[in-house]
């Protein structure tokens, strides 16, 4: 028994997937990548019928609910202490329903590298994040900010329709047809609105892309982030590129990916980027999308203790590069990521899904260790002033203010007469919760 929770005490179809702590799996279940938690029972539901079963439980329970597809992100939201984990990893199944036209069905317990691999011999992909191991549930109800992402957008534009169980119980479709606020909602804040069981994306036709690694000597810091802005921008929308800074190095990594595998066009793309700063080494290889985002199935040990702030920007303008560079030269910043968004995202009206951030060209992430929380936080103020807006995937801060950072005024609005519908005793309360 552990919290009041034994085998006999659940619903059948989860007495099959249970995991208390004296159990020989307890272990590799009970962290995330960033998290070390400690729940009083993990369940593995199977079906929707069995989530509603699940979500019933948890209720009456009375403890603390977490909902978890990969465990991968930065929040604790996929763990807790003493309370249920609802792990949604054995809903996992990928299933192309018509290659003509890329309509595809994923498991949200799916992770997005076995996704890509199971999606690549129909030579189709759906544009997702940086990491295969990445849960699909996670990402897709968030955004879904991806190295395809210029030309093929976030992962959300993808997304068709979506089966989800809400607070009391329903399995709904949410979708252009069906329940269209719901299918609204979800596509950019879906953590607030229920618990998704599975997706149907329409994929891309994607042939290969062409990976860039580029080491480059960012001496210059400030200088170079806006050259790379620069670069970013003018790019073709084929092209999505990474950068990567760490403190006590200046020695930066970019990914650049071109979503195609015309070689002549990827190398005039990326003749700009290579002029940006002195180069350190770099090599380009053309590859099937998953074997870009291939999932190594790393072990969760709640190891990654970073602490984090987010931000989006328009331009990489002397403002923000001049503090950017000065986190990462003090120190108070161990890695600095800066993703670009725009191309097709941007084709996206700002009203079309709860994500409504249309018009930026990057996403900023900043780390730092825990003992430079206070110094990141401080740092983060001078900044703030100089973002627009916020991709919540990547914020650690839980000041109700960054609500509003992430959705604009009539959105959020929307958003929490929405809530007040589909959960108003505000049972999924546990990642960014829409607050009035």
């Amino acid at each position: 028994m552990a919290g009041g929770i034994t085998r006999s005490s659940l619903p059948s179809s989860l007495r099959e997937g249970l995991v208390l702590p004296s159990d020989p799996g307890y272990g590799q279940l009970r962290h995330t990548y960033s998290y070390r938690g400690s729940p009083a029972a993990v369940l593995h539901p199977r079906t929707a019928g069995a989530v509603v079963d699940a979500l019933s439980y948890a209720a009456a329970s009375a403890l603390p609910l977490s909902v978890r597809s990969g465990g991968h992100g930065i929040s604790s939201a996929s763990t807790n202490d003493g309370g249920i984990v609802l792990d949604l990893s054995a809903m996992n199944a990928v299933e192309v329903l018509d290659p003509g036209t890329g309509r595809v069905r994923i498991g949200a317990g799916a992770r997005w590298g076995d996704a890509a691999r199971a999606l690549s011999p129909a030579g189709l992909a759906v544009s997702s994040g940086d990491s295969g191991d990445v849960g699909v549930g996670g990402l897709a109800t968030a955004g879904g900010i991806g190295l395809m992402g210029r030309k093929h957008g976030l992962t959300i534009d993808s997304m068709a329709a979506a089966t989800i169980v809400t607070a009391d119980g329903a399995v709904r479709t949410a979708s252009a047809a069906e329940n269209p606020d719901l299918f609204w909602a979800v596509r950019g804040a879906g953590a607030n609105f229920g618990i998704v069981t599975e997706f149907e994306f329409t994929a891309a036709k994607v042939p290969g892309v062409i990976s860039t690694t580029v080491q480059y000597d960012t001496s210059d810091t400030t200088g170079f982030l806006q050259r790379w802005g620069d670069a970013v921008e003018a790019a073709p929308r084929e092209m999505t590129a990474f950068l990567y800074l760490f403190a006590g190095s200046t020695a930066g990594m970019a990914s650049i990916v071109y979503a195609g595998l015309d070689a002549d066009a990827a190398r005039r793309a990326l003749a700009p980027f290579l002029a940006l700063a002195p180069l350190l080494g770099g090599q380009s290889q053309a590859m099937p999308y998953a074997e870009l985002v291939a999932s190594p199935h790393a072990a969760h040990t709640g190891a990654v203790s970073l602490q984090t702030r987010s931000g989006l920007a328009v331009h990489l303008d002397a403002p923000i590069a001049v503090r950017l560079a000065g986190m990462v030269a003090s120190g108070t910043a161990a890695t600095l990521q800066i993703r670009a968004v725009g191309g097709r995202i941007n084709d996206v009206d700002a009203g079309a899904t709860a994500y409504a951030h249309r018009h930026q060209n990057f996403s900023i992430f900043v780390g730092a260790d825990p003992a430079h929380r206070g110094e990141l936080w401080r740092e983060w103020d001078g900044l703030h002033p100089h973002l627009d807006g916020l991709y919540l995937s990547f914020e650690m801060d839980k000041d109700p203010r960054r609500l509003a950072d992430a959705f604009p005024t009539a959105t959020l609005a929307r958003l929490r007469d929405l809530k007040a519908v589909y959960d108003p005793a505000g049972l999924f309360n546990t990642n960014f919760p829409l607050r009035a």
